[in-house]
């Protein structure tokens, strides 16, 4: 999955660079707020606030006006003496923008700060802080944030990078030449988007021919698997009959109501399986593709087995290590050991459940639960 990082930089279309040094004793002056809210539950509203300047050693009148003042700047005026449970989503998210703002960042970071709430409630906030950037009401000079959502990188950012991953790297750049406030309806803003979607949807850039074949070696055995279920893979190819077997994903998703994060993921596992191709942005359904959506549940699953094991490494490694014992049956940890050796525990976790996802829809092997084994299925 690609993910975009977005700036807000002090010229509209300029770069910013930051290099954080530590300077004796002191740290860079750079604050973050967090996806999942991140409130201490046992302070109040100003006392959350407040944590980082008394971290800081701020006296206590001084930190308290500095926490009001922010407080009343992000709209939470009246909810000081608060508890993080008494508050809305989008009110937590305030007070950890107003902890962020109170020790006045050189450079804010942000990850993925409005995907927790509603619709409504992240585009309010969005505009809150364009009004405290471009009202000047905060000294930060630069400010980055993580997300999924397109929309959402056109609408605030002066600068917006398409970052790849196995490893990391700059995938695609795109300055946003646009004064605020951003008009989503305007030619130039659903362009921007358009061609943001088709960077998304483009293979990764080529090795160096030194390092191609050795990096393909590799990855054909750690080929990451896109979280997705079967099901969603179907539904998105029913869609795409009807609609003559080509679609532009950027109009797909706003006719489906979703965002980038998740139509994608479903979009790369059509794409894996070979049952969709990418074309400039558009997704495309191929003969087997349309094979599996007109077929009836049996002959899906035929389907699915046959593209499963010709092209997901790890499906066929467990199907080949499950028929190399007499018994038929391995613990499912023994491939969890396998896929630690390449990703984090809680990613090789989700492979692993991916995998027996996609293995039992297949038929290629039951799962007991209880007992946390793999038995092959018998054809």
């Amino acid at each position: 999955m690609l993910r975009m990082l977005t700036g807000l930089s002090p010229t509209s279309g300029g770069s910013v660079y930051w290099h954080g040094q530590a300077v004796g004793d002191e740290s860079p002056n750079v604050s973050i707020v967090f996806q999942s809210f991140a409130l201490f539950p046992w302070l109040t509203v100003i006392e959350n606030v407040e944590a980082p300047l008394e971290a800081r050693g701020v006296t206590e009148f001084e930190r308290h006006k500095r926490a009001l003042r922010i407080i009343d700047a992000v709209g939470l005026d009246g909810f000081e003496s608060a508890y993080p449970k008494e508050l809305s989503g989008g009110m937590k998210q305030r007070v950890g923008v107003a902890r962020a703002l109170v020790v006045e960042p050189e450079v804010l970071f942000m990850d993925e700060p409005f995907s927790a709430l509603d619709v409504l409630t992240a585009e309010t906030l969005r505009g809150e802080l364009l009004e405290l950037w471009l009202g000047k009401k905060i000294p930060t000079r630069a400010i980055f944030i993580v997300t999924h959502n397109i929309e959402e990188a056109v609408i605030l950012a002066d600068r917006i990078i398409v970052l790849g991953r196995n490893p990391a790297h700059i995938h695609a750049e795109f300055p946003v030449d646009m004064a605020h406030p951003r008009d989503r309806k305007a030619l130039r803003f659903v362009e921007l988007v358009d061609l943001i979607y088709r960077a998304l949807t483009q293979q990764d850039h080529p090795e160096p021919a030194g390092q191609k074949q050795g990096l393909e070696a590799s990855r054909k055995s750690v080929l990451m698997l896109p979280h997705t279920r079967p099901g969603g893979m179907a539904g998105l190819l029913e869609i795409l009959v009807d609609q003559g077997g080509r679609a532009d994903l950027h109009v797909l998703a706003d006719e489906l109501s979703l965002e980038v994060d998740a139509l994608l993921p479903t979009v790369d596992t059509a794409v894996l399986l070979g049952m969709l191709k990418l074309e400039e942005g558009d997704a495309i359904i191929t003969p087997e593709g349309q094979d599996f959506a007109q077929a009836d549940i049996q002959e899906r699953k035929a389907i699915f087995r046959r593209a499963a094991l010709a092209n997901v490494p790890l499906l066929r490694q467990m199907e080949q290590a499950l028929k190399a014992k007499s018994n038929r049956t391995l613990p499912a940890e023994f491939f969890q050991d396998l896929l630690d050796e390449h990703f984090s525990e809680d990613e090789s976790r989700r492979q692993l459940e991916t995998a027996i996802q996609w293995g039992r829809y297949a038929e290629l092997f039951d799962y007991d639960a209880a007992t946390g084994k793999l038995k092959l299925t018998e054809t």
